[in-house]
């Protein structure tokens, strides 16, 4: 174990645990990193089997937005909001919100939230009305900012179209079979875009009326979450949680590319390696993953409009082939490659 007992912590600026006996709130809030600004990151309703369980996806999550703020150019550091359930399908309470936006606001500006997973546009409003650190509201047409989702899935499809590019020598997705994990926001959208150009898709989610749902609606095939990932498919799309790409799973893929939009889909530092050893062309998460950072970062800082986060989110296909030449020049792996660039950008190096 390293510092303070958890493998997961990388010299963070400050780990913030937080209770609320009168709504019931446990959070953590994790900033890893203000070197390029104020640590920008999401926050999720999720329950977990411990405590520490918690406390490391706070970790691990508000690393990879330090990685990820920095390599889409964002003046913004990293970090990460974790709000604990109490049991499976529970629903966040409007005083655990009020709660949370007091405790976001208690750090002064350190750390700006906005929407991930268990939250929504209308979780940000509440949380507004408790501090102003707080991102991903209702804006106007035309301005940055709101429900980041969409951003998101965005950013992946022009993200997994550079990757089949890449991997498959593919200049259109035209019957190229993705299999996709998870169909919520993010990899919903995904489909979507993804089945107007002809591509062939395998859905699977936990929720599998969703699945079924989208399947019928883009027909398109369906497979149970655990198959998922070993489907015999052109690109692998991970849109779920994340620590899904370990030793064994690794071992089980048919696929040429991985390019997906979850976080921490490398569940430790050699995976990315054992990617690279099998020939399998990895898309590093939090640089395909960008559009939706790059939207709620935009609102905040009141930089550009709906047009300049669209411009930005089309860079990610540069940012992405700039990764796999050096990836291809070094002969490390191109998780290894992204880490060295962003640490470069936020001065770890």
């Amino acid at each position: 174990m390293s510092t303070w007992g958890f493998p997961d912590f990388d010299d963070h600026e400050g780990v913030h645990l937080f209770t609320d006996s009168k709504s019931g709130l446990q959070a953590v809030i994790a900033v890893h990193s203000t070197n390029l600004g104020p640590a920008a990151g999401g926050v999720r309703f999720w329950h977990y089997a411990d405590s520490d369980r918690a406390i490391t996806d706070a970790l691990r999550l508000s690393r990879g937005m330090s990685f990820k703020n920095a390599m889409a150019g964002l003046p913004m550091g990293g970090g990460k909001g974790v709000v604990l359930a109490a049991k499976p399908g529970d629903t966040i309470s409007t005083a655990q919100l009020e709660a949370f936006g007091r405790a976001v606001d208690s750090l002064g500006g350190r750390y700006v939230t906005a929407e991930d997973v268990g939250m929504s546009e209308a979780s940000m409003k509440i949380i507004a009305t408790m501090t102003r650190h707080v991102s991903g509201l209702p804006v106007a047409a035309g301005s940055a900012g709101g429900d980041p989702g969409p951003y998101t899935a965005h950013g992946v499809y022009l993200g997994v179209k550079a990757a089949a590019k890449r991997g498959l020598g593919a200049d259109s997705m035209k019957d190229v079979h993705v299999a996709i994990q998870g169909v919520g926001s993010v990899g919903g959208g995904l489909a979507r875009l993804l089945a107007r150009d002809g591509a062939r898709l395998t859905l699977a989610d936990v929720n599998k009326d969703r699945a079924k749902a989208l399947a019928v609606e883009l027909s398109a095939e369906v497979a149970a979450t655990d198959a998922i990932l070993g489907l015999k498919a052109d690109i692998v799309s991970p849109n779920a949680l994340g620590a899904i790409l370990t030793e064994e799973s690794i071992a089980a893929l048919q696929t040429t590319v991985i390019a997906g939009g979850a976080n921490n889909q490398l569940a430790t530092r050699e995976d990315g390696a054992r990617l690279a050893a099998r020939g399998i062309l990895y898309a590093p998460d939090y640089v395909i993953n960008a559009g939706g950072i790059i939207n709620v970062g935009l609102e905040y800082l009141g930089q550009g409009d709906e047009a300049e986060v669209n411009a930005r989110i089309a860079r990610i296909p540069e940012r992405l082939v700039e990764v796999w030449d050096e990836s291809d020049r070094s002969g490390a792996p191109a998780s290894d490659v992204a880490d060295m660039i962003a640490k470069r950008l936020i001065g770890r190096s």
